[in-house]
């Protein structure tokens, strides 16, 4: 074990991510429709001090601004030819931050879906998307992340492709999906299904998990499931802060940083390792998080009931299983070693 992530993971039981990129960067004036990668050149001082929120709040890692940084995500703003640009500067920036904090803080560099549909549903191939994915990676690489972060990711040939072009760029990585579609993907992964393609890829991320979807209770339950199916890797919990509500012409998440705080216990109570935020999580969250993880002693694994009388409710009766009592996730045997 010889990356940044590998060697905290190995004296660690749990880690705390970042919070929302998205989220920091509107409240400091950035427009819907912009493209947040742009900041990078744009405002490094923004970029900057989104990282340093993350840090200055306690998390052990945190990701680049670069999670549209793909040559087709860029092209809708008349950028792709700026993908090395975009990506080295914003790991770069990032290697600063985490250098000047004085100790060891993980740059991950963030890599989204590309926004197209692969082949044979849609017109992306393969090829094309090892191709993106390695442009990206390199970049990153170049600018000093220690590992690459996939993330948000719905189809597993795209997960597949990113694995591949990774392996190319010879970067260690780790791959979130988001369960957003009644305990599934967009593309009707379930968590028993990621496990299982995980356990199969020829070049197998450091950690995998969840990120974003609907809401922390629906993350727990797809976390639950993870668990429940045994993988090697440790496991990533990366939830909403609360569920999204529109409000005076902008989106407000109704998680409160208490709320956040419950959310990343019973995400290691889960057996989650890596514990951070997605949508809607500030600093203020992740401090209340940190505390909470650092105080409150770990339990057993929570049961079903348990995740919605401290969370809210789930936004479907299944988590995509078909199994609509969510049966393996009511175990509530205490967690064993990583998982």
């Amino acid at each position: 074990m010889t990356d940044a992530l590998s060697r905290l993971l190995q004296d660690r039981d749990w880690l705390l991510a970042d919070g929302a990129t998205g989220t920091t960067l509107f409240n400091m004036g950035l427009e819907s429709g912009d493209a947040p990668e742009l900041w990078t050149t744009e405002h490094p001082d923004r970029i900057r001090a989104l990282y340093q929120g993350a840090v200055d709040a306690g998390s052990d890692l945190f990701l680049t601004n670069t999670f549209g940084g793909n040559a087709s995500r860029l092209k809708l703003h008349q950028a792709q030819d700026r993908v090395g640009e975009l990506n080295r500067a914003a790991a770069e920036i990032g290697r600063e931050v985490a250098d000047r904090a004085g100790h060891p803080i993980v740059v991950a560099g963030s890599v989204g879906p590309t926004g197209e549909i692969m082949a044979p549903m849609g017109s992306l191939t393969h090829e094309s998307a090892v191709e993106m994915f390695h442009e990206q990676a390199e970049a990153l690489k170049a600018g000093g992340a220690d590992v690459l972060w996939l993330e948000t990711i719905s189809a597993p040939e795209e997960y597949r492709a990113a694995a591949e072009a990774f392996a190319l760029a010879d970067m260690p990585w780790c791959g979130t999906m988001s369960f957003d579609t009644a305990g599934r993907t967009m593309m009707g992964l379930t968590s028993a299904d990621m496990v299982k393609m995980v356990g199969k890829l020829p070049n197998p991320p450091v950690a995998f998990g969840a990120n974003c979807g609907t809401g922390a209770s629906d993350l727990l339950r797809t976390v639950l499931g993870f668990a429940a199916a045994g993988p090697e890797q440790p496991l990533i919990a990366k939830g909403n802060a609360g569920i999204p509500k529109y409000k005076d012409g902008h989106i407000h998440y109704d998680g409160t940083p208490e709320l956040m705080a419950d959310y990343a216990v019973m995400a290691r109570d889960s057996g989650a390792t890596i514990i951070g935020g997605c949508c809607g999580t500030t600093p203020e969250h992740l401090r209340h998080m940190r505390e909470a993880l650092e105080t409150r002693p770990r339990g057993d694994r929570p049961t079903l009931d348990e995740i919605v009388a401290r969370l809210g409710a789930f936004s479907s009766a299944s988590d995509g299983t078909g199994d609509e009592d969510g049966a393996p996730a009511r175990r509530t045997s205490r967690r064993r070693g990583r998982g």
